[in-house]
């Protein structure tokens, strides 16, 4: 099959949504055709593209094309905005152009599921929606708009997409509820646990990474990943204050939107300590 993969962040871009993707499309390129509609890199200045109206990677049966969305930082709220509606503008009527058997669509940005049911309709195709972020749900839980209007099309919209689509992947028993209780058939609806492809050969506990991350600490929570605008980082940090004299520490390993503020709640607490992205490896 040819399958059409909706989502604006691909690698290089280092979110947990373009990882995922590729995940995905690395998967089913074993047996099929896979088309990713992406934007233009966006999480690290050395990634960033030149100005284009679209641009193709292909490598065996996967095929990226990127459109020349901007690539504002996602710290400020407009230009993460500006991104979004870029690529949407300029993904959507390549999307209807290109002929698929199905249509997958992620949640970046936060609209691609109806995004995706829409074009799925235009040409046809059956639609399969693969939700990493639970949307407009999120965005009012945490405080990004306030319910009104706008919220309520938006979950209008949203609930059309999720009966349009052929199957919801979820990634628990929660979203999974959630997604029943807007009036999907549950047995359209299915769990898919993110994880990672863990080696048969481990290295060895005493090794120049683990000593980096535990530095003095007899025992270590890592939060490895992206320091985005959902997390209960107040909570963690809290936690940690209460339990640094016992010698437990926290480590972020990442960036993200957040960063500074939690750099700032974090501040003269011993037990917290920040590192770069490491790669996967």
């Amino acid at each position: 099959m040819h399958i059409l993969l909706l989502n604006e962040y691909f690698p290089p871009d280092t979110s947990a949504t373009a990882k995922c993707a590729a995940q995905v499309a690395d998967a089913l390129t074993e047996k099929h055709h896979v088309t990713v509609l992406a934007g233009s890199p966006s999480y690290d200045p050395s990634e960033r593209h030149p100005r284009y109206l679209i641009r193709r990677e292909v490598r065996g049966n996967l095929a990226v094309e990127r459109v020349g969305s901007t690539t504002y930082p996602r710290l400020q709220m407009r230009g993460r905005i500006s991104n979004y509606l870029t690529y949407l503008s300029l993904a959507i009527p390549r999307a209807i152009s290109i002929r698929s058997d199905v249509v997958l669509a992620m949640t970046d940005p936060p609209i691609e599921g109806i995004v995706g049911a829409f074009v799925a309709q235009i040409s046809g195709s059956p639609f399969v929606y693969n939700i990493r972020d639970m949307y407009p749900d999120m965005a009012v839980g945490g405080s990004i708009v306030r319910p009104g209007s706008f919220t309520a099309r938006w979950e209008m919209l949203h609930r059309w997409a999720l009966r349009r689509a052929t199957r919801v992947i979820v990634l628990g028993e929660d979203m999974r509820d959630r997604i029943v209780m807007k009036g999907v058939d549950s047995t359209r609806v299915v769990i898919s646990r993110d994880g990672i492809a863990v080696p048969e050969t481990l290295p060895a506990p005493d090794n120049p990474v683990a000593r980096e991350i535990r530095g003095d600490f007899l025992f270590v929570l890592v939060h490895a990943g992206n320091l985005g605008f959902y997390g209960a980082w107040q909570t963690l940090i809290s936690a940690v204050r209460m339990l640094e004299n016992e010698g437990v520490g926290l480590v972020f390993v990442g960036e993200g939107a957040m960063k500074s503020q939690v750099e700032a709640m974090a501040s003269e607490c011993r037990a917290v300590r920040f590192l770069p992205f490491r790669p996967a490896s």
